[in-house]
């Protein structure tokens, strides 16, 4: 069964699916999931490539989805009295399984490529090598040990439930980025995916508000964090790369959960 909302048109949209005059459409959802977990979801793979730039506002929708996941199995290890340190650890890596460390990838691939090259395109190789380096090794360690001790002492302090908010509010950035920066490689992923339009980027960051104030026990600091980190990444990928790539939003949200979480645990 196919819901849309027609309401919000675009005369650009051209193709088989692009003259179809629906900005939002629910099969979204499914094309979102399936691109950015391993959820074994059912995707229509022609919907999903002819609207993978409009199906950027469901990405927070994604981390509410993998996030209360995450706040299920916290609370049944704490109802089961594991301690909370390796619940957090638990939590980490339930996070990494079921997006297949797909952002930790891109985390470690910026980390090699803006730091490893000199120029532009030296720097792009890197990325794109499936080899890690040392500061692709080091981001993954302070990334993971960063993260499980916020996540020890919000779950201490807090309960699960914010995990809902920070997985939301941290794949917000992402949209953002891929609306405002340009591609630095005409192929890869975000090239691939294509430029959301502002609605879809407004979208996207009223279900990551809406959902941190909800499940969040200080929504307005995680919010300037979320949108500090954000605009750090992005002038830094403009400074190395001159534009984004997969990797870069990638990091981005690794660099926003890190953020959220240590606002939480202080």
């Amino acid at each position: 069964m196919q819901f849309v909302v027609p309401l919000f048109t675009h005369p650009s949209m051209k193709g088989n699916e692009r003259n179809r005059p629906d900005l939002f459409d629910l099969r979204d959802i499914l094309a979102a999931v399936g691109l950015l977990s391993r959820l074994p979801v059912r995707v229509d793979a022609d919907h999903a490539m002819a609207r993978a730039a409009f199906a950027t506002w469901s990405y927070p929708i994604v981390g509410l989805v993998i996030g209360g996941l995450q706040a299920t199995l916290a609370t049944i290890l704490i109802w089961l009295g594991v301690p909370v340190p390796l619940v957090a650890g638990l939590i980490l890596a339930a996070g990494m399984i079921l997006t297949g460390a797909l952002h930790e990838d891109g985390l470690a691939d910026c980390a090699d490529g803006f730091w490893g090259g000199y120029t532009i395109e030296r720097r792009l190789e890197i990325m794109k090598d499936s080899q890690i380096g040392s500061y692709g090794t080091l981001a993954l360690i302070m990334s993971t040990g960063l993260r499980w001790g916020a996540l020890w002492l919000a779950l201490a302090a807090f309960g699960p439930l914010f995990l809902v908010a920070t997985a939301a509010l941290s794949r917000v950035g992402m949209v953002a980025l891929m609306y405002a920066l340009p591609n630095a490689r005409p192929s890869g992923l975000a090239a691939s995916v294509g430029k959301p339009e502002p609605i879809h980027v407004g979208a996207a960051a009223l279900i990551g508000i809406v959902v941190t104030i909800v499940f969040a026990p200080s929504p307005i600091m995680m919010m300037i964090a979320a949108g500090l980190v954000t605009g750090a990444v992005a002038l830094i990928a403009m400074r190395k790369i001159n534009g984004t790539t997969g990797d870069v939003l990638g990091a981005t949200q690794q660099l926003t959960e890190i953020s959220l979480l240590i606002v939480l645990a202080s």
